[in-house]
């Protein structure tokens, strides 16, 4: 195991009627401005129970940000908190809603094109203080610093993260969960189990603690995964669902460990040229990313099969395809296809995301050994 230096600052408030608990968190001297996507929590009483709990407060709303956050979109919010002097943020939605607040954040304290901040020619020094209300359990931003934003103008779907960007706080109840569509559950599913693979499927770093932990998140998705969708009003079920994806990547299970995120770069580019679902992006990718590096992380891949799916008679040869084999089942019995033929892609976008990778100079992986032609091969597997 590395050394490992680690703070995580993000109050969590988890349970049913939690939201009300927001008024406590934020100073009575703050302009808000609550942050949304389509408006579904106008349907589901979410709004109603956010602005209840701001009634002190002075309070404007900016809505239409998208599943896939648009940085565009992102400037408009930045001009409005300007012009309205705002000082203080609450999202109320997905990890897309809480990752474009986070670069919202960060953009409203930038005075240059807030672009520079995904592509590092400006670091983030600054940012405004927010909270978040989670809504649908997927990425984990609730609870760490990261954030992804797509630049429609250019096809360009980027990470960043900073210190800067960490929730105050962030209020869980799973009651909000219970009116999401089937498939925004299923993709909310893979990404948080993918998250957890991306850190845990590398290779032996003898980090027990770290291993057995994502073991159990892992084994928690598989068994609610498969009740979830028959009982969507489940307390218990959506409960260990948005608690295990908050600590799929809170980074607690990758401190002294190295990682991949290979699976995560390769699905933004899916989704930036083809506006392919994330979860599906990764439940496509996957696959063929655990084929490529079969060799190199055979005793993972083994120790997954055995210690969450229960595989254990077979070759090494044949523990890894029936691991590889079952986890893509389990993808499929959420509703969720894994093959680019499944969405229309063909050889082209293979062509074009091959070359983003080769003009970046980007090599991916924990092995640092994925680069744009191992890219291409990867995806040609998963048509």
């Amino acid at each position: 195991m590395n050394n490992i230096k680690f703070a995580n600052p993000v109050k969590i408030l988890f349970g049913k009627g939690m939201i009300p608990e927001i008024n406590k968190e934020i100073p009575k001297n703050k302009k808000v401005m609550i942050l949304y996507g389509g408006g579904s929590i106008k349907k589901n009483g979410v709004y109603d129970q956010v602005k209840t709990a701001l009634f002190e407060y002075h309070w404007v709303e900016f809505s239409g940000l998208e599943a896939n956050p648009h940085y565009e979109t992102c400037t408009k919010a930045v001009k409005k908190i300007r012009a309205e002097k705002v000082d203080f943020l609450l999202a109320v939605g997905g990890g897309s809603v809480i990752d474009a607040t986070k670069f919202i954040a960060a953009a409203a304290c930038y005075q240059g094109d807030a672009w520079d901040l995904m592509i590092e020619k400006a670091p983030i020094d600054a940012a405004l203080p927010f909270g978040t209300v989670l809504t649908l359990p997927a990425t984990g931003s609730e609870m760490n610093m990261g954030f992804v934003i797509t630049k429609a103008a250019t096809q360009e779907k980027l990470a960043m993260d900073s210190f800067h960007t960490l929730p105050q706080f962030s209020v869980l109840d799973p009651e909000t969960t219970f009116t999401l569509p089937p498939v925004q559950t299923a993709n909310g599913i893979i990404d948080t189990f993918v998250h957890i693979t991306e850190q845990y499927l590398t290779y032996n770093q003898h980090a027990l603690v770290q291993d057995y932990f994502a073991e159990a998140l892992l084994k928690v998705l598989v068994e609610e995964g498969h009740k979830v969708l028959q009982q969507p009003h489940n307390y218990d079920i959506r409960a260990n669902l948005m608690w295990a994806s908050t600590w799929a990547l809170n980074n607690w299970i990758s401190q002294g460990v190295v990682a991949d995120w290979a699976t995560h770069i390769i699905g933004h580019e899916l989704t930036a040229f083809h506006g392919i679902d994330h979860g599906k992006t990764l439940a496509i990718v996957l696959p063929g990313v655990l084929k490529r590096e079969r060799t190199k992380k055979a005793d993972k891949i083994i120790q997954m099969g055995k210690n969450v799916f229960g595989i254990t008679e077979g070759t090494r040869d044949e523990l890894i395809d029936k691991t590889i084999d079952t986890m893509e089942k389990f993808f499929n019995s959420l509703g969720i296809q894994t093959h680019l033929s499944d969405y229309g892609v063909d050889e082209s976008t293979i062509s074009k995301i091959a070359l983003r990778m080769k003009e970046r100079n980007w090599i991916l992986g924990e092995n640092q050994d994925i680069d744009y032609t191992a890219v291409a091969e990867i995806l040609h597997d998963r048509i």
